[in-house]
């Protein structure tokens, strides 16, 4: 295997496994800045999952190639739907934020097992035909050496999680929504004597979280997983969650800490087939990816610092 290929095989895996985990990760950005702790992501990415395998299996033979992409748009509407309750929670009944993020992944991989029973009438579904599979961008494969590297047979969703990621940064601190919303996480106080809504920023903050989490499951599902079942998101959710404590709650570096989580997933798949890792048993490559996510929390977690009031309830005074 020559250098090209071996790069261009990292770089591919690479951005299949982060692409999820960039979508879920800028979604629990967007909450936390607005002062909404949410570590419900893992059961949001569930429900997204979910919606997209059963959309994707309905409607396959209905809308062919943009199958995927349209099971990705109804992932994100479910998620959304499913953080109304952590919103909800939250910011009218002033729950504790761990605890409501506690119910909705206890409660979200039961859920959709219930009603995949009640659909299919078994456990997990079929896999699905339609799924995203590999893109190479007309033109930019055949850039000598980048192009192989980066744009040939490469996770489409990946680039545009990217691209999302770069917009997302954009909105959050060169906008005056992206102003509001990050003050109602360092004083909701301050921002509420100058009039801003900060139930109403809080609540924009969680459902945009909800919906980039549900992107993220429907894109785990349809690229990686290919079918829904109890075990189909399992610790992605809170790789997410790690990646936006490791990126400082900033959405470029949730992103490239996503990639980097995302390339430590990918070892434990194509590992044996590069030069040196592949004499590492598989069992630790397998396993690399969540005491890597542990490492990183411990080293990184006492030095961010979160937005002043994420976490804090916001009691609005009569």
């Amino acid at each position: 295997m020559n250098f090209v290929t071996m790069m261009a095989l990292i770089v591919s895996s690479t951005l299949v496994y982060s692409a999820p985990l960039i979508l879920a990760s800028l979604g629990g950005v967007y909450s936390e800045n607005s002062g909404i702790v949410n570590i419900g992501l893992e059961g949001i990415m569930t429900m997204g999952a979910f919606a997209a395998i059963v959309f994707n299996l309905t409607f396959a033979s209905t809308f062919g190639a943009a199958t995927p992409w349209l099971g990705t748009l109804v992932g994100g509407i479910v998620g959304l739907i499913f953080s109304l309750l952590h919103a909800v929670a939250t910011i009218n009944f002033h729950a504790d934020h761990v605890i409501s993020g506690t119910v909705l992944n206890i409660m979200a991989p039961p859920l959709g097992v219930f009603l995949i029973k009640a659909i299919y009438d078994k456990g997990q579904t079929e896999n699905i035909t339609a799924n995203f599979g590999y893109f190479s961008f007309p033109g930019l494969s055949s850039i000598p050496i980048v192009g192989p590297i980066f744009f040939k047979n490469t996770s489409a969703s990946a680039w545009i999680a990217i691209i999302l990621a770069i917009l997302m940064w954009w909105i959050l601190y060169k906008t005056r929504f992206g102003l509001r919303l990050r003050s109602c996480g360092e004083n909701p106080q301050a921002a509420d004597t100058m009039g801003i809504n900060v139930y109403g920023m809080r609540y924009a903050g969680v459902l945009i979280s909800g919906f980039m989490a549900g992107l993220g499951g429907a894109v785990f599902a349809q690229a990686i997983s290919g079918n829904f079942s109890v075990s189909t998101i399992v610790g992605q959710g809170f790789m997410a969650l790690a990646a936006v404590i490791f990126g400082k709650w900033n959405p470029i570096g949730a992103m490239l800490s996503s990639l980097f989580f995302g390339f430590a997933q990918s070892l434990s798949i194509i590992g044996h087939q590069l030069p040196g890792i592949d004499q590492i048993p598989s069992v630790y490559m397998q396993i690399a990816p969540y005491v890597i996510t542990i490492i990183v929390l411990v080293l990184f977690l006492g030095k961010s610092v979160a937005p002043a009031a994420d976490g804090v309830n916001y009691i609005k005074s009569k």
